[in-house]
């Protein structure tokens, strides 16, 4: 018989234990997100694949919030997040941290995903853009490189919350 598993059967950490975890050498970094709910979404996944902190910036919700807090099943409580008014400013502190700045955009010289093999020894800063309009140009610009998810439909894009998840598990899976 395949059982499912019960939650407390899961062996996860309780969120202070979290807090205490070493540090994975990843964050993400929404820019201008304009759903609580996707923002809510990249907190759980951020959790999930333990994620040293997110960025919230611009126009972006941040905690607390019902509308994080639906999708994010509390992970907004155990993953360290802060606020910028400008995504250059968290791509300027981030950078001075040692983080290689990684846009996850369609770019004329952007990284297949499928292509790309993250460095365990490198700090990235995953940056995630706007739901239609994407990531700015000037934080394109600031970035070190640009990863793109291979698609072959119709669209053009992924729900930003899907691609977080993505990214996430392609860096963790090396």
């Amino acid at each position: 018989m395949n059982r499912k598993l019960l939650n407390i059967e899961l062996g996860r950490v309780s969120p202070d234990e979290y807090r205490n975890l070493p540090e994975s050498g990843l964050a993400v970094v929404l820019d201008n997100v304009r759903s609580a709910h996707n923002v809510g979404s990249a907190f759980r996944s951020s959790d999930s694949f333990k994620v040293d902190k997110v960025c919230l910036c611009g126009i972006c919700a941040v905690p607390p919030s019902a509308e994080i807090h639906k999708s994010a099943l509390g992970a907004e409580s155990s993953v360290a997040w802060e606020h910028f008014d400008d995504t250059m400013d968290a791509v300027r502190k981030l950078r001075s941290e040692g983080y290689v700045i990684v846009s996850v955009e369609q770019t004329v010289a952007s990284v297949r995903l499928d292509s790309f093999v993250p460095d365990p020894a490198v700090k990235y800063a995953l940056i995630f853009g706007n739901e239609v309009s994407g990531i700015s140009q000037e934080v394109v610009d600031a970035s070190d490189l640009s990863i793109e998810i291979p698609q072959y439909g119709t669209k053009h894009s992924l729900n930003v919350s899907v691609s977080v998840g993505i990214i996430l598990w392609a860096f963790h899976r090396g």
